[in-house]
């Protein structure tokens, strides 16, 4: 050992040659390194609701989609992930602590955003809600210094103006639709004018009462009347609907089927009518003839329907006893066959 030293460690490791590393294996090690972190940072994962901003030192220069994609490595290239598929939303006068089946609401007041002016100087509470997109990722990130911020004002603004062109009663009862349409159009153009990059999806009112509790009563009352009265119309409408076109449909059918009768009951006659012109042209033609094919065919339609039959001979006189069977209860016809005479005389006669 060289010269008396207090801490042996240190001497030993003074004494100890340390091992040469070669200069080749450093230089493989810093370039495993460097190629181990540009993999770490080259790839990136957008998720499927999600649009990238890539900016390269700052400068914006392209959007990604959804998947695996690739930028340059070591920070020269940064990734900003936006929310471009999903609808959000911003509330006014009143706000949500637990969405839910039954959704909680914060018992807290915000006058400063709900209280408006209506156009006879009446104030109402006004309450609504914004549902909007962001639409254009890269002015959303760059156009405005806080876009959320933005369209809270602009909102406010937008209701505010639309709300001071109507009058209370308007407000409150029927041109809440007509006033959000309104103001969703107002809005959108503050939007684009402060190149947020939000695209408004729907304004909706939840809930417009007077301030005063008990002015809020009466109006409450008023609208609920309203409500019924719209409610009785449309049932009304819906009745009408229903019964009308069922009585114009049970009317044209049956004016089809009395049309249809009539068209039968006209081509019956037409064809009975030609049937005996031509009947009776071939009668005038061999009236013996068409007088025997006439009688012939009427016994051919008679004498299926009768039970018994009875054949004399016109030239030799015959009783009609020998051939009835009385214990039966058989019984002529009252109507005799041609040449015959009729039961009731042949009856008399038996006697």
């Amino acid at each position: 050992m060289r010269g008396g030293s207090n801490d042996p460690l240190r001497d030993l490791f003074q004494d100890t040659p340390l091992p040469r590393v070669p200069r080749g294996l450093i230089v493989i090690a810093i370039l495993a390194l460097l190629g181990l972190s540009a993999l770490l940072t080259m790839f990136y994962t957008v998720e499927a609701d999600e649009v990238a901003v890539v900016q390269r030192f700052g400068k914006y220069v392209r959007q990604t989609g959804p998947g695996l994609n690739f930028k340059l490595p070591f920070g020269i290239e940064t990734v900003r992930k936006v929310k471009a598929q999903r609808v959000l939303k911003e509330e006014f006068g009143f706000r949500t602590e637990e969405a839910g089946v039954r959704t909680r609401f914060s018992e807290s007041e915000f006058p400063d955003e709900s209280l408006m002016l209506t156009g006879d100087l009446n104030v109402a509470d006004v309450r609504w809600i914004v549902q909007y997109r962001i639409a254009d990722p890269v002015k959303y990130l760059f156009g405005n210094r806080n876009p959320r911020k933005a369209l809270r004002d602009a909102a406010e603004i937008a209701m505010r103006t639309v709300v001071g062109d109507y009058t209370v009663t308007e407000v409150l009862t029927e041109s809440r639709l007509e006033i959000a349409n309104k103001a969703q159009e107002k809005l959108q153009r503050l939007l684009d004018l402060y190149e947020t990059g939000l695209r408004v999806e729907t304004v909706k009112m939840q809930n417009v009462t007077p301030p005063s509790e008990a002015v809020k009563r009466a109006f409450n009352e008023v609208n609920e009347a309203q409500q019924e009265k719209a409610r009785k119309i449309n049932e009304a409408l819906q009745a009408y609907n229903q019964a009308v076109p069922r009585a114009r449909g049970e009317a044209e059918r049956t004016i089809a089927k009395a049309e249809g009768y009539a068209i039968n009951r006209i081509n019956a006659a037409k064809g009975d009518a030609a049937r005996f012109t031509a009947l009776l042209a071939e009668y005038q033609k061999a009236p013996d003839v068409t007088r025997r094919r006439l009688y012939l065919e009427t016994m051919r339609a008679v004498l299926p329907a009768v039970k018994q039959v009875f054949v004399f001979d016109a030239d030799q006189p015959a009783s009609l006893l020998p051939f009835l069977d009385l214990q039966r209860g058989d019984r002529l016809p009252e109507a005799a066959l041609p040449g015959e005479r009729p039961l009731a005389q042949q009856r008399g006669e038996v006697q």
